[in-house]
């Protein structure tokens, strides 16, 4: 009876889940075409991305992760990248922390050359590189629509207020997570 009873809810969950795993293969798929639209993996894409930044272009990504959360959302949001002449703690920045492992994270130290990255989103675990590793930086924040700069005086507030609750962001970020899942 238990057998079929998990059987039951396997058939059950992989018909109910099917649509979503028809929607996903494609970005499983390297290069595969969609709508007119090349999906890259994002070794590869934020690569040329970091190539065009160099080049003096500003570009503009799509947000992927939670990492940034609750300043930045998986796939709401957007980034204007850029070129930068200096970086300062609270900048936002690409970074190449690894070969092929790009992150989207906050500066909250600068030792000479040796930048300290954390992601808003983040408890703990910090990213360390060099200066030169910094692909670009956030120049604007695309936000359900509008865009924010990233020197806007509430929005640097704001920054610095949240790495001032580091230790509180565990519960600040579980009310967040429960008022957006209320809010569907």
């Amino acid at each position: 009876m238990m057998t079929n009873l998990k059987s039951t809810v396997k058939r059950l969950l992989y018909v109910a889940f099917w649509p979503i795993r028809k929607l996903t293969r494609p970005y499983r798929q390297q290069n595969e075409q969609i709508g007119g639209k090349v999906i890259l993996p994002n070794k590869e894409l934020l690569a040329q991305v970091r190539i065009l930044i160099k080049e003096g272009h500003t570009v503009t990504i799509n947000v992927k992760g939670y990492s940034m959360r609750p300043f930045l959302e998986h796939l709401r949001d957007k980034v204007v990248l850029g070129p930068f002449e200096h970086l300062q703690v609270g900048d936002v920045v690409l970074a190449e922390i690894a070969p092929g492992t790009y992150v989207l994270h906050r500066i909250i130290e600068i030792c000479g050359e040796q930048l300290v990255l954390m992601g808003d989103g983040n408890l703990k675990g910090k990213e360390y590189c060099k200066t030169e590793q910094v692909a670009g930086i956030v120049k604007v924040f695309i936000r359900n629509g509008k865009q924010i700069a990233a020197d806007n005086e509430m929005w640097v507030r704001c920054g610095v207020v949240w790495r001032k609750l580091l230790p509180f962001r565990r519960f600040l970020l579980l009310c967040y997570q429960l008022n957006l899942e209320v809010s569907k």
